[in-house]
This record gives structure tokens, C-alpha cells and sequence, in this order.
């Protein structure tokens, strides 16, 4: 049995490339559905991001395919275009790079806070979609614990780090502002929630686009104004910036629409991954195009390197808790029985003093009840400790061991 995982980055291909192997939530759950299904696969989570796709699986002896030659013929593109911009990884390597990856230390933005979430998020679709197995289930999580441990313990890069974060600051540094301004924000999700917040934290004027097909409460960020979506075109001509942070498989903003709108100079920001502006408007006299490739973190200083460091530490510990359940979960049977065996074991032997105590008969069965609950504890803990001090090997020694100890015959029988 393996992990193993191809992926494809923002360090690796540009966003067009990218956009050919983004997914959308209903697109992934049908893909982990389908991988699923191959032979030898048994659990399968796909992370679909802005600046990055992953598959991960997790394998028998059995599987003898390519995760990167599936992907290809579910994406129905030619794996010889496309082979130079992925990267696969299989297990030590692989673990340490989901690890990286939930921590931030893999992303444009180091120690960003949204991947953290979106690796829960993976897996929690998976989930959902029956396809997530043991071995994936523990992985995601031990990396989602780490990360957040990280995040507690290890000061990465400043509290507040996202994407739009940095996109404002780089438009500052470029002499632009913010205070006063008109700011359209297509799009009410995570990404533009953010946007939207952001942008009124620098003074300006934010309308947010909403849906009409949504039934209920459609919350909006605090003390900015709303549109609908399909009228979005209405307050174009007089915003300076117009940001699109949808989930949308089409643009929401084409060069057909946004000429004849065309009412001085603005700036689009396009967050979006399918993309959401359509490229071609960026050649209109007074628009200025920005896609997510735009915004690069500048070079990392000595002190984040050294929290680097710091982070890799609590990643070493938290990957070693991993790799002793991982070497050890075919003894999971074994310590199970060991451990039913032992109790029992116990139970026999103070059975006799429980019958004699002068208590009533209901009594004595309650109080043998807790004394075998207990026992089973006990030896849990046991157990489980020298799994967690030893190597793996010693530990299979021990249970071999303890196997014969309580054999059948070496329980005492009343």
C-alpha cells in the first residue's frame, strides 16, 4: 500500500495552463467518484485552488496506473502537452509536502490563511463523495493539526495574509488608492467576501454583486451596498475597480460587455481561477488587467526563514505521529484482540473475589463490568504507548509476544 500525489502549481505552469486542470466543488466530487472506482485505488482527495491542483491517492499492491495519465483522460487533453507542468510525489516525500502545503509554506504568500481551510475542505468532499479512505482520512488531518499549530506558534507572516491582502498592497506601491472610490465585487463567496471587506478597510465605496436564484438571507460584508449580478453592468461605468472572485466556469466580465460601458480609465482584478475577465479587455483603451499571477510576495526575509525553521520542527513531530499509526495499522486487529483477551484475562481472575463480596447479585455484575472496562483501558494505554516508543519492528516483536501470552489456553477458565 502507497501515497502518492501529482499537482500541478502557480510555481510550475501559468494561469492558463492552470485553468485546463481547475475544478469546481460538483466537478471534483464527480472526479474523486470516478477515480474511486480504479482498481487498486482506495481512497482518492482532489484540492482545487486559485494557484494549484493536486490529486492525492492512496493504493494497494495492486494499482499499477499513473494518477497524472487518469487525470489527462478525464480532463480529455494530451498527457505529452501537459507532462512538464506536473509534479509527482509518493509517500515520505509525499507527506512532507501536504504538511508544507496546509502550513503555507508552499503557497505565493507564505503563511497564507486560506490553504489550511481548503485542505479541510478537500477532504471533507471526499469525504462526502465516499471517497476518502483510513490512510487519507488521518493524513489530512494530522497536516490540518500541524498547520494549525503553526499558525499558533510560529509568527510566518503578518496576522492578516491573503491574496487580496496582497493585491492591495501591490496596487498601493504602484501609486494607486482606494480611499473614496467606487468598487464593484462580482461575487458573494469566500474570495469575495474577503475582497469586499478588504477594500471598505481601505475607505472605499463597495458594492457587491448577489445572485437572485438564492433563496433566504444573502449576507453581504458589513457597510457595503448590493447589486444583482445580472445588473452588474449597470455600475460599471462608474467604478474605478471592479474585482471578480467568482466560482464561475465563464467570464463574468467579456470584452463585448465592458466596452460600450467604457466611461474613463478602471482597474480589473480578476481573483478568479477558471479566470473571470475575459483576457481580450485588457487590449481597451483605459483598462488596466490584473489576473492572480499578478500578485507575487516579495523575497522572504532572514526572520522568515527562521520561522520556517520553527515551522518544519512541529511538521517533523506531528508527520512522526503519522508514520508510527501508518507503519502500525495492520497491528490494529491484533492489539484489538490482545487487548479483549487481557481484559477478560483479568475479569476471570477477580471473579471469584467479586462473587464473595456481599453485595447483590446485580452488583456484582455492575462491578465486573467496570473492572473489565477498565482492564481494557488500562491495557489500551499500554499498548498504544509502546507503539508510540518503539520501532515498528520491536513493537511487531511485542505483540507476537503478548499473542502467545494470551493464547486461548493461557486464559484462566472458571
Amino acid at each position: 500500500m502507497g501515497i502518492q500525489m501529482i499537482g500541478i502549481d502557480h510555481n510550475r505552469a501559468v494561469l492558463d495552463v492552470r485553468m485546463i486542470f481547475s475544478f469546481t466543488k460538483k466537478d471534483a466530487g464527480a472526479a474523486v467518484e470516478a477515480l474511486k472506482q480504479v482498481p487498486g485505488i482506495e481512497g482518492c482527495v482532489l484540492l482545487s485552488t486559485c494557484n494549484r491542483m493536486e490529486l492525492w491517492a492512496s493504493t494497494d499492491d495492486t494499482f499499477s496506473g499513473s494518477l497524472f495519465e487518469w487525470l489527462c483522460r478525464h480532463r480529455e487533453v494530451s498527457p505529452q502537452k501537459y507532462e512538464e507542468y506536473f509534479i509527482s510525489r509518493r509517500d515520505r516525500e509525499a507527506v512532507h509536502h501536504l504538511f508544507r502545503l496546509a502550513g503555507g509554506l508552499e503557497s505565493k504568500i507564505l503563511g497564507e490563511d486560506q490553504i489550511v481551510t481548503q485542505v479541510g475542505d478537500a477532504l471533507a468532499l471526499a469525504r462526502e463523495h465516499y471517497a476518502a479512505d483510513h490512510v487519507l482520512e488521518i493524513l489530512f488531518r494530522q497536516a490540518v493539526t500541524a498547520a494549525k499549530k503553526v499558525k499558533t506558534n510560529v509568527a510566518l507572516s503578518p496576522s492578516d495574509t491573503s491574496v487580496v491582502r496582497t493585491a492591495i498592497q501591490t496596487l498601493r506601491q504602484k501609486g494607486m488608492e482606494f480611499q473614496g472610490k467606487k468598487c464593484l465585487v462580482i461575487g458573494n463567496g469566500v474570495m469575495g467576501k474577503l475582497a469586499a471587506t478588504q477594500l471598505r478597510e481601505q475607505g472605499a465605496d463597495v458594492t457587491v454583486t448577489v445572485r437572485q436564484y438564492r433563496s433566504g438571507i444573502v449576507e453581504i460584508p458589513r457597510d457595503c451596498s448590493r447589486i444583482d449580478y445580472g445588473k452588474r453592468m449597470e455600475l460599471f461605468s462608474a467604478s474605478d475597480y471592479v474585482v471578480s472572485a467568482t466560482v464561475s466556469p465563464n467570464y463574468t466580465l467579456t470584452r463585448e460587455l465592458i466596452e460600450p460601458r467604457l466611461n474613463g480609465p478602471v482597474t480589473l482584478i480578476d481573483l478568479a481561477v477558471p479566470r473571470d475577465i475575459d483576457p481580450k479587455a485588457a487590449g481597451l483603451a483605459g483598462v488596466t488587467l490584473y489576473d492572480i499571477d499578478c500578485f507575487q510576495e516579495e523575497a522572504r526575509s532572514e526572520e522568515q526563514k527562521k520561522a520556517i525553521q520553527e515551522a518544519e520542527k512541529i511538521f517533523e513531530e506531528q508527520m512522526e505521529e503519522f508514520y508510527v499509526w501508518y507503519e502500525c495499522r495492520d497491528m490494529i486487529p491484533k492489539i484489538q484482540e490482545i487487548k479483549e483477551k487481557a481484559a477478560l484475562d483479568l475479569g476471570l481472575r477477580l471473579q471469584r473475589k467479586v462473587r464473595s463480596l456481599p453485595v447483590t447479585q446485580g452488583e456484582q455484575e455492575k462491578l465486573q463490568d467496570e473492572i473489565q472496562s477498565a482492564a481494557v483501558r488500562a491495557v489500551n494505554k499500554m499498548l498504544f504507548g509502546l507503539r508510540d516508543n518503539m520501532g515498528a519492528g520491536t513493537f511487531r516483536e511485542c505483540l507476537d509476544a503478548l499473542e502467545q501470552v494470551y493464547g486461548d489456553s493461557q486464559i484462566i477458565k472458571t
